[in-house]
């Protein structure tokens, strides 16, 4: 079922209120860069945790992911003390909000309604027990707006750190950041066919998921490695803290994205196992007999 245009228009109305919040951090705390932009994350994100709680549906976050990393982009580029690299500049801006856009759009193409809401939060509210509200804020809405700010903080060195020119590094971080933004697209619009048409019980092992059980994911891990590439080229000695957003996000994915989705799909499709012995989880490789 498709959401109403009242529906969008609550939740357009959350995210301006939620960028209004941390606009008005930026405007009013003088704390030093990137610290500002950290604490004005953690401010939006409580907004749109307030109106998760409001109605009760934490899926008021699930755009959060992609609408915030382009405006970090051009907050860091605007207030930089100096005059960074401008092809690398516009490139990674160019490259973060094209990821941003396909990413935001594809959730509100199939975004459900407020009747919808992620299967994976309940689970993670009912384990929480009587500290349900709590793992709501840190565990669905705190803990995955650090992971991205960490992730990046990688455009933070580009903007703020960058100002040698374009090398060898820059291009293969374009490379990877823009296959990473392509194989996202064809993963996406591969599932979506397949689950218009799907019948009970079916798994979807053609195209990218015959390589892949998750090229989607591998997709996404991809652009922030290539963000990571992009930090690097910019300023290499400062990889001790450009370096970890992309191990962290590896991390989540490998160690919790992933067996979350595998488990239940075990659960509901019986040919999953078979599908999953004969494919990789992640990395795309050739199906194994």
């Amino acid at each position: 079922m498709a959401a109403k245009p009242s529906e969008y228009g609550l939740i357009t109305l959350a995210y301006a209120a939620c960028i209004g919040a941390g606009a008005a951090v930026l405007g009013t705390l003088a704390l030093p860069p990137p610290w500002d932009a950290l604490l004005a994350d953690a401010v939006a994100t409580g907004v749109i945790f307030a109106f998760s709680l409001g109605y009760r549906n934490s899926s008021f976050y699930d755009a959060y992911w992609s609408v915030i990393p382009p405006l970090l982009v051009l907050w860091w580029w605007w207030r930089s003390p100096v005059t960074p690299d401008t092809l690398r500049a516009g490139l990674v801006t160019v490259l973060v909000w094209l990821w941003a856009i396909r990413l935001t759009t594809n959730w509100a193409v199939h975004w459900g309604g407020l009747h919808h809401e992620d299967w994976r939060y309940p689970l993670v509210r009912a384990r929480a027990g009587r500290h349900a509200v709590l793992a709501d804020f840190f565990g669905i809405h705190l803990f995955p707006t650090v992971q991205v700010f960490l992730g990046c903080l990688p455009v933070y060195a580009v903007m703020t750190r960058g100002t040698a020119p374009l090398g060898a590094l820059d291009t293969l971080a374009a490379a990877v950041t823009l296959g990473a933004i392509v194989i996202e697209t064809v993963a996406d619009l591969q599932l979506h066919a397949f689950v218009a048409q799907r019948t009970p019980g079916a798994i979807m092992d053609r195209g990218l998921w015959a390589w892949s059980r998750h090229p989607n994911y591998f997709g996404e891990l991809a652009f922030w490695w290539g963000l990571m590439l992009f930090g690097l080229a910019s300023a290499p000695a400062q990889w001790p803290w450009i370096v970890p957003g992309a191990l962290a996000m590896t991390a989540m994915f490998v160690f919790a994205s992933i067996p979350f989705m595998d488990n239940r799909s075990l659960e509901r499709r019986p040919a999953y196992r078979a599908y999953m012995q004969r494919t990789s989880a992640l990395l795309p490789l050739p199906p194994r007999r």
